[in-house]
């Protein structure tokens, strides 16, 4: 019962990356740690494409970055990124549980 509660508020995490950034490959763990324990929505936008201007013109410098939402929240978009519950550079499982638990009770 408690699972498909859980499962309806899910959380999208978006990921900004790049490759070849060991801070980012530290962060998928941490990432992959906390889908272990509680699933989430998953996207990955990869600085390095061209389609990643704009979010490269933000992130460029602070990768790796999770924006956290309720997994029912269209895609991304950069002029809102304000807003955006959000962890960057280094942060542990327990840091994004928090902010897990944070949207999901908005």
């Amino acid at each position: 019962m408690f699972a498909s509660r859980r499962l309806l508020q899910a959380c999208r995490i978006t990921f900004f990356t790049r490759e070849n950034c060991g801070l980012c490959t530290h962060a998928k763990g941490v990432l992959s740690d906390v889908w272990d324990k509680r699933p989430f929505v998953y996207g990955e936008v990869d600085l390095a494409q061209p389609e990643s201007k704009s979010w490269r013109q933000l992130y460029d410098f602070d990768i790796p970055v999770i924006h956290i939402s309720k997994a029912e929240t269209k895609e991304e978009d950069a002029s809102m990124a304000g807003k955006a519950v959000k962890l960057m550079h280094r942060f542990t499982a327990e840091q994004v549980e928090a902010k897990m638990d944070q949207v999901e009770e908005r």
